[in-house]
């Protein structure tokens, strides 16, 4: 898996990118939490759940559908004053399944693994991108913080961080030029 930080990275740089306003504390806690959510799959270690089982880490919570899921609940439980199934309501979902489901592209440019379950419970294939330049990050926070996590961090910031924040950058940019060309 890609490291919980650049999980949480990825939210905040797509939530930059995407929104041209200013979002609240509840629209970015949203976002982070989404993108770090299919981790949660990590818990069913514990209750004898193997990782190649659906409901295993990498299984359905990494899924295409689990994401759209989602992203739907979110708007409808937290954004209640944006009028149901309009432009807005729709832009925010979308959003939040794009957060979502970026920490399964993410964890299928990795090199370690079985591979995500894209298409569950439909599918019960695990894959992988063919180009996986990132180095799989440990579940253990203890071995996060070893020569193993620093060479995680290393690869997800020449492959994930800096490409973010180029295109975040450009956005802002164009966004920038945009606002001075309309007034």
């Amino acid at each position: 898996m890609a490291s919980a930080f650049t999980h949480a990275f990825a939210a905040v740089a797509l939530g930059k990118i995407c929104c041209p306003v200013k979002p609240d504390w509840l629209f970015w806690t949203l976002a982070v939490g989404s993108a770090v959510l299919p981790d949660a799959d990590v818990i069913g270690f514990a209750f004898g759940i193997n990782y190649g089982d659906k409901l295993g880490h990498r299984g359905l919570f990494h899924s295409i559908l689990f994401a759209l899921l989602w992203g739907l609940l979110i708007v409808f439980l937290a954004f209640r004053q944006v009028p149901r199934y309009g432009k807005k309501w729709w832009g925010l979902a979308g959003f939040f399944f794009l957060v979502t489901v970026s920490h399964g592209v993410l964890d299928a440019m990795t090199n370690g693994g079985l591979g995500i379950a894209f298409f569950a419970p439909f599918d019960p294939g695990r894959y992988f991108f063919p180009w996986r330049p990132i180095k799989v990050s440990p579940i253990s926070v203890a071995n996060f913080f070893s020569y193993w996590g620093a060479e995680v961090m290393l690869s997800e910031i020449k492959y994930v961080w800096l490409p973010l924040l180029l295109v975040w950058l450009c956005a802002s940019v164009l966004r920038m030029f945009h606002q001075r060309g309309t007034k």
